[in-house]
């Protein structure tokens, strides 16, 4: 396992992060197995855990608290902030309200006295970000955590960030974790550059593209709507949408490059984010034990500059073949009142 500096903290984390979505009623309800899976991927080598309160509303915290009972001190913990945790109004967003309630309850769950990275989930448009970064300098200098960080924010709210802290002198934001995969390569273009320019850290999500690059869902082959991630969102895996027909198409050919140079579909899809030189770590999100062993073959592959032009010319650098982030939309685009003038003004 190879080891990197986390967006000038000075805190080393393992290329690979434990991703814990899959762990609870989601993904995994045997909490003793999910347990296992942490215990493995540390003595794998794995340092780095990213979880979030609202992962099986809390379940998943509750999980990797109990997991790390006795190696707590080995582990550079990461948990996030935004969604609504429960029923009624101020559960959620990103103001300094919610927060200071949100990590206690983090913090409880967790069973720790501090958190290593506690990262804001997504962008919340009705809370002034000046808000948001100044709970979190103050969270810092109360040694609740050690450093914080954004998730899935867009290019232009990454700088916007960085701007105000430094006009406003506050703590900034260290880490962005991007959705990041052989088919969703969007952030390559903005996003990955601006975190270099900052110098942040940058954790991927995603590598296997909501199952995509797992090698289940493949051209031809039949796929239950019913069951697992399909489940959840059918429009995404119906291989009679025509944006999923062209991601299987891809998915093909990027199967037959993994079989050339001798490697599986996850092993290439897992090692390929690392290539980037913004990226610190890629997040794996097992649900079992086998899945991570196959997921960790990837971190003994490395690959050479004739297989990445072979990438590029199956999906060129900068393109996404699907919108990777189905949580979430900018209010830009979620809101037609923010795209349609007035009927009196047209």
């Amino acid at each position: 396992m190879r080891y990197r500096s986390l967006g000038g903290t000075g805190i080393e984390v393992s290329t690979y992060c434990l991703g814990t979505m899959m762990f609870g009623f989601v993904g995994n309800a045997d909490r003793e197995e999910c347990v296992r899976i942490v215990h493995e991927a540390l003595d794998q080598g794995i340092n780095f855990v990213d979880t979030a309160d609202m992962y099986s509303a809390g379940e998943s915290e509750e999980i990797v608290g109990k997991a790390l009972r006795g190696r707590r001190d080995e582990v550079v913990l990461a948990t996030k902030v935004h969604f609504p945790m429960g029923e009624g109004r101020n559960r959620g967003g990103n103001s300094r309200r919610w927060i200071l309630q949100a990590v206690e309850d983090s913090l409880r769950r967790l069973d720790t006295d501090w958190i290593d990275l506690y990262q804001v989930h997504r962008p919340d448009p009705s809370t002034d970000i000046e808000e948001t970064l100044a709970v979190m300098g103050d969270l810092v200098r109360a040694g609740k955590i050690r450093a914080f960080g954004i998730s899935s924010f867009p290019a232009e709210e990454i700088v916007e960030a960085q701007h105000t802290a430094e006009r406003r002198m506050l703590a900034r934001p260290r880490t962005e974790q991007p959705p990041y995969s052989l088919l969703a390569r969007g952030v390559e273009a903005a996003v990955l550059p601006v975190c270099r320019r900052y110098g942040m850290g940058v954790l991927t999500w995603s590598p296997l593209a909501s199952g995509y690059l797992s090698g289940r869902y493949r051209a031809g082959l039949p796929v239950d709507l019913s069951r697992g991630r399909a489940a959840l969102t059918p429009a995404r895996f119906d291989p009679e949408v025509p944006g999923n027909a062209a991601k299987l198409a891809a998915v093909e050919q990027l199967a037959e490059l993994a079989e050339s140079i001798g490697c599986t579909l996850p092993e290439l899809a897992v090692a390929f984010p690392l290539v980037h030189p913004a990226v610190t770590s890629v997040i794996l999100g097992p649900r079992t034990m086998d899945q991570l062993a196959g997921l960790l073959k990837g971190a003994e592959l490395t690959l050479d500059d004739e297989t990445l032009d072979r990438i590029d010319a199956i999906v060129p650098p900068g393109t996404n073949l699907y919108h990777p982030d189905g949580a979430w939309q900018p209010q830009s685009l979620a809101d037609p009142a923010q795209r349609r003038r007035p009927p009196a003004e047209r």
